[in-house]
């Protein structure tokens, strides 16, 4: 298609219609077309203030021309603008005669009121309406005038027009060039996580396996964070970040092309919501504010997880248990797929190899030795009349239909009908059938799987259903496939005859919600759910995992981009599967990857049917580093659960990018290879078969090495260092500035939980060291709720008068002094060697009555630039605050640094 390149001839006239708030700037643009386009756009038709705060606009707007391609163009549209939070600015553009599919507050709850106590100039976004022909917005900083997002359309660029029809909405906006970094717009597997120029990301959920990169996976995320670079002008700094959601749940590509994203979506309605930041952390607070907040998870899913595609019996699965306990290598929760039930039908057990007494007594052996048992669901329901859950599902008229009966799909059990989870009917049925297999078997978790819908066959669609087959064809599977291919049609029906066509996505974030809150229900406690399939909001209700990976080194590099994403969407606990699911892995590769899943959030071997057995302690050199590496993940424990915490508080991602702590160092932007948990304790894997080195890149600061305190790498400004990675060795490090309440080595969480705790104190060398730990009994369904039985601890230490000073300041310690937890040790790193130094004195100022019964043993790090302080044996409770002292003393006998 071709268009006359038009000019912009700016009109004389510019004035503002709120003070601070909406600009309406006016141009005329020309246009001669030689031929039909897919659509010319809208003008504005008028503007009207809506109140008088000037939080919010309404502007309607006219159709300029019509086109017939991709169907009939909407003749009038209204656009609405509001400033809900100081932080958050709401873009949504209708049909102004027809009520249109959008995501209603029951399916997705969202705090969407302007009722907080704030002024639009506390807003750091501005709206600018631009009255040109066609029309086009613009959102800006107040602060620096860096342009977020500009749908001004590029008038030699037809795909740059704004355009909405019944099944095609195309919306574009311009980046500026070299200085944004895009990540999120998920789910796909990626080598990158920075996003990449010149690629389409579809958005449509379906089983498609995550070995295969760049094709739409499991999950519909249609957010993106954006990290620029500084300006020319120095106006906009290093790392001012903001965030886009486009809250639709219709199938959509994303063209990202590095200097613009364009929207190409086959219904719902325009609902943009920018967060203002402008630090990566303050935007996910800002984001999941608005989703809501990452659902707490228990404290014993951070430990160790095994399953197996193809575990044969209850037998098999006893051997794996007993073949990590003689091998002490950490198992906490041991699962199993489908090969569990009778004839792959939900709620049974298979009566010969998996029989209830068996499984009771196996389920009572594992919580006997405090360890978890997690099975799978998937959400096809077997037509069968003998069949429980089939006939109650039936009775209660649940299941998704297509021309007036239920919708039949063929799964794992053959011929299924799938539970309407958009139906009011729909949890309580299922709460019942989960509460009907708790009864018989007290499992501690469920799995969620199949749930994009995957269906084994592609159903014919309906003649001339343009939801069946829409007008514009999204890139499904990454060639355009039909988007009723193996999944549930569109022309399916839900209750209140909403269309499968508008609510595909939203399918395991629906189940998600009623299995969590069956869990939650039905047992009192914090529930555990993993789904394969997420949306927007998913991480409210479930964990994540990132798919049915391979057994290849690609794969192994890609899980790290993969867990960031999630990070980004809200679904902090996320993990691959490791060693690879799919194919054969082998030694080197599952050693590899236990060194670096072992600090996933969700740390889980899982491996298909017919692969050869891949348990950690299959070879004995994957075994050594399993109990390497899962020893100091359990050691590491509080810090995993505290940014569980902090997630469940604020959003933050507990495996996070490098620049969510450096935002200002440009060359975090980049890194793929590496992560933080938390923000300073920082992971650096061996990704290349064959390699005994790492080339990792290290922010500014002083790093310790978590296996060795007396290794450091010191870098005064961000730089990249080889570091040996030995065959048994993974290169964790923590930064100058934190402080870590680490725990004792243990085969599981709950005897990990009974172990002292050690303070390891990483000295800043220009400022406060601090950090904090949460500790609650690690299954109340509230976490850190008013009048809840938990304990927070926060730790600083600083230096003064020539004097290192710690303490702590304490919120709700009684629970932590009714479990009678103490700290048994203190360890200071990272302190600067000075001449002259003969020892250290520790005072205790308040916190304990050890009176001098605790031990100091002070050594030279390896490069003896730095010196190590270990003070043992002191016994503080942990729930009391407490404070020391560190002095230095000197040949002199002076008491100064």
């Amino acid at each position: 298609m071709e268009r006359n390149r038009s000019k912009y001839t700016p009109k004389a006239t510019f004035h503002h219609l709120l003070p601070f708030f909406f600009f309406y700037i006016f141009f005329s643009l020309d246009c001669f077309v030689a031929q039909e386009l897919v659509g010319y756009g809208y003008k504005v038709e008028s503007v009207n203030n809506s109140d008088s705060s000037g939080k919010t606009l309404t502007v309607n707007l006219g159709l300029i021309n019509s086109s017939s391609v991709y169907g009939p163009d909407i003749s009038n549209l209204t656009l609405y603008v509001s400033y809900e939070t100081k932080d958050r600015l709401r873009i949504r553009i209708m049909d102004s005669t027809q009520q249109r599919w959008e995501l209603p507050q029951d399916i997705l709850p969202r705090q969407n009121e302007t009722s907080q106590n704030f002024s639009v100039t506390d807003n750091d976004l501005i709206f600018t309406l631009r009255n040109t022909t066609p029309f086009g917005f613009t959102i800006t900083r107040r602060s620096s005038n860096d342009t977020v997002f500009d749908t001004t359309p590029n008038p030699s660029d037809p795909n740059t027009t704004f355009i909405f029809k019944d099944q095609y909405i195309q919306l574009s906006s311009s980046l500026p060039n070299n200085r944004s970094s895009l990540y999120g717009l998920g789910e796909h597997t990626k080598s990158t996580f920075k996003l990449l120029a010149n690629q389409t990301l579809t958005l449509w959920t379906a089983d498609i396996g995550s070995v295969n990169p760049d094709l739409n996976l499991y999950g519909s995320h249609p957010f993106y964070m954006d990290v620029r670079s500084p300006s020319g002008d120095g106006k906009v700094k290093a790392g001012t970040t903001h965030g886009v959601l486009l809250l639709n749940s219709n199938g959509m590509d994303v063209n990202y092309t590095g200097d613009r994203v364009t929207y190409n979506v086959i219904g719902g309605v325009v609902d943009l919501y920018f967060f203002s930041g402008p630090t990566p952390e303050l935007v996910m607070e800002q984001y999941t504010e608005l989703i809501g907040r990452p659902a707490p998870m228990p404290y014993w899913s951070f430990g160790f997880h095994q399953c197996r595609y193809g575990y044969k019996n209850v037998s098999d699965l006893e051997g794996v248990v007993a073949g990590y306990a003689n091998a002490s290598i950490p198992l906490e929760v041991m699962w199993t797929d489908i090969d569990y039930m009778d004839a792959y039908k939900d709620f049974t057990l298979d009566p010969v190899n998996f029989p209830l007494d068996r499984m009771k007594n196996f389920t009572n052996n594992l919580h006997q030795n405090g360890q978890k048992y997690v099975l799978i669901l998937d959400p096809g329901i077997s037509i069968n009349d003998s069949y429980g859950t089939y006939t109650r599902g039936k009775e209660a008229d649940i299941f998704i239909k297509r021309d007036g009966i239920p919708y039949q799909g063929n799964v794992w059990p053959g011929n299924v009908y799938f539970p309407d989870f958009v139906h009011p009917q729909s949890e309580p049925y299922w709460e019942n059938e989960i509460k009907l297999f708790l009864d018989q078997l007290p499992v501690d978790g469920l799995w969620l799987d199949m749930n994009e819908v995957s269906n084994f066959q592609t159903s014919n669609p309906i003649p001339n259903s343009t939801l069946d087959d829409p007008p514009y064809k999204i890139n499904d599977s990454g060639g355009h496939s039909p988007i009723l291919s193996r999944t549930i049609p569109g022309s399916a029906l839900h209750f209140g005859n909403v269309t499968e066509y508008n609510v595909h996505n939203l399918f395991g974030m629906l189940q998600a919600k009623a299995t969590n809150k069956a869990l939650t229900n039905l047992t009192g406690k914090r529930p555990f759910v993993l789904s394969r399939s997420t949306f927007v909001s998913s991480g409210k209700y479930t964990a994540h995992w990132t798919g049915d990976n391979g057994a290849k080194w690609s794969d192994l590099a890609y899980s790290i981009p993969g867990i960031l994403n999630f990070g980004l969407f809200g679904v902090p606990m996320v993990g691959a599967d490791i060693c690879g699911f799919s194919g054969d892995t082998n030694e080197e590769l599952c050693r590899r990857w236990i060194q670096l899943g072992a600090f996933y959030p969700f740390a889980r071997d899982h491996s298909d049917i017919f692969t050869i057995r891949q348990e950690l302690y299959v070879w004995d050199s994957v075994a050594a580093s399993a109990r390497k590496v899962l020893g100091l993940r359990y050691r590491l424990l509080p810090l995993f659960y505290t940014s569980m915490y902090q997630a469940h508080k604020k959003g933050t991602p507990i495996a996070r990018p490098l620049f969510f702590s450096f935002p200002e160092d440009t060359n975090t932007y980049n890194i793929n290879s590496q992560f933080l948990i938390g923000k300073g304790v920082m992971v650096s894997p061996v990704l290349q078969q064959g390699a005994n080195s790492v080339y990792a890149y290290f922010p500014a600061g002083n790093w310790f090495d978590l296996f060795n305190y007396s290794r450091s790498v010191s870098v005064d400004s961000g730089e990249y260092v080889m570091l040996d990675a030995p065959p048994d060795h993974i290169n964790v490090h923590v930064r100058e500035g934190n402080i870590l309440a680490l725990q004792g080595e243990a085969l599981t969480t709950q005897a990990a939980r009974k172990t002292a705790f050690e303070l390891l104190v990483v000295i800043s060398s220009s400022g406060e060291s601090t950090g904090e730990v949460f500790l609650d009994d690690g299954e109340e369904v509230e976490m850190g709720g008013e009048g809840g039985k938990w304990s927070l601890v926060k730790f600083y230490c600083g230096a003064a008068n020539g004097s290192v000073f710690l303490s702590s300041k304490v919120e709700n310690g009684g629970f932590a002094l009714s479990q009678k937890w103490i700290i048994d040790k203190v360890t200071f790193i990272g302190l600067e060697k000075v001449d002259g130094l003969e020892g250290f004195a520790v005072n205790f100022i308040k916190g304990t009555n050890l009176k001098g019964m605790w031990d100091v043993n002070a050594n030279f790090h390896g490069d003896k630039r730095f010196v190590m302080v270990k003070i043992s044996s002191v016994s503080i409770p942990i729930g009391k605050e407490f404070e020391l002292e560190l002095s230095l003393k000197r040949d002199t006998d002076e008491n100064t640094l």
